[in-house]
């Protein structure tokens, strides 16, 4: 019997290094992951693949400063929705040519996915998110005059921030399961999903915000009832105690474990904490099973053989 998966794609699944930024690369990295996408598709499952867009997101911006004179900036919603079509398309072609050496056929749809986020959300009242490129103090309080909200960053400049609220509504749900139900794979929610709110009258707009790419898949995850919740990241396990002379690999963890190491600080806010209660909610929810590794351990983790497995108590 068929069981569904969703992919949670990283960064590294795009970009491998500081050396290797242009498009070519990106699809080069890109060639490489759905490699071992195919190899899960071997495993009888359905996939939802979700990707991140962080760094594709920050060179339209820095585009866009560097062509502020001459022309109109893009507003963030828009760069997302920019960014999930060049990034699907990235992921149709290389895991179509993919299946295609293996003798495989499955159609590989990309979905451009709005996110809705409540509009009384605290994070639209206190802006973390880094987004842009760095600034100095000059330019800093010319953005600020604008109506950006910009801080200084540990010494190296300053930055924009924006809201990062939590989704709450996968708009196009009812496309991505019609087209799973139809055997596609599905490429959705890229890089959180753009930020739309809801007005009283039903009317979407979007908003200048950015949604945890790995929250937004777990919410997809749950709503789609799947099998099992894989975020692919530039680890192949987690590891509480991370890059201390003490630092242990996790193969598993119960949920009680997953809150208790999360209680004692053992997951960065920025890094690995978003990912741990991504997977935490939607083991909570539906009771299955949710992993995390790196592309290449993709297949030994979903035989149990790598990753680090999160399991109901």
């Amino acid at each position: 019997m068929t069981q569904l998966a969703v992919l949670a794609l990283g960064g590294n699944s795009l970009i491998r290094d500081a050396s290797h930024l242009t498009v070519p690369d990106q699809y080069a990295t890109c060639v490489e992951t759905c490699q071992h996408i195919v190899g899960l598709l071997k495993h009888d499952y359905s996939f939802v693949i979700t990707h991140g867009n962080g760094p594709q997101v920050g060179f339209i911006l820095r585009r866009s400063e560097l062509s502020r004179r001459e022309l109109h900036a893009v507003p963030l919603d828009s760069c997302v929705a920019d960014t999930q079509g060049a990034i699907g398309y990235n992921l149709q072609m290389a895991l179509q040519n993919a299946m295609s050496e293996a003798g495989m056929r499955r159609d590989v749809v990309s979905l451009v996915t709005q996110v809705v986020v409540d509009a009384d959300d605290p994070a639209f009242q206190n802006p973390t998110k880094p987004i842009g490129s760095f600034m100095t103090e000059a330019e800093a309080q010319a953005r600020r005059a604008e109506g950006w909200n910009v801080v200084e960053d540990a010494g190296r400049g300053y930055r924009r921030v924006v809201p990062s609220p939590r989704p709450r509504e996968i708009i196009e749900f009812d496309a991505i399961k019609a087209l799973l139900d139809q055997g596609t794979i599905v490429v959705a929610v890229g890089g959180g999903g753009i930020p739309v709110l809801r007005d009283k009258r039903g009317q979407l707009k979007g908003v200048e915000a950015v949604i945890d790419k790995d929250l937004a898949s777990s919410l997809l995850a749950r709503q789609l009832n799947a099998d099992l919740f894989i975020i692919s990241t530039t680890i192949d396990q987690v590891s509480l105690n991370y890059g201390k002379p003490d630092e242990r690999p996790i193969d598993r963890m119960t949920l009680a474990e997953a809150e208790q190491y999360i209680r004692e600080g053992h997951f960065a806010p920025g890094s690995m904490l978003p990912k741990i209660r991504a997977i935490v909610e939607f083991v909570r929810a539906s009771g299955h099973r949710a992993v995390i590794t790196n592309p290449e351990h993709l297949a030994a983790a979903l035989a149990g053989h790598a990753g680090t497995l999160l399991v109901v108590d």
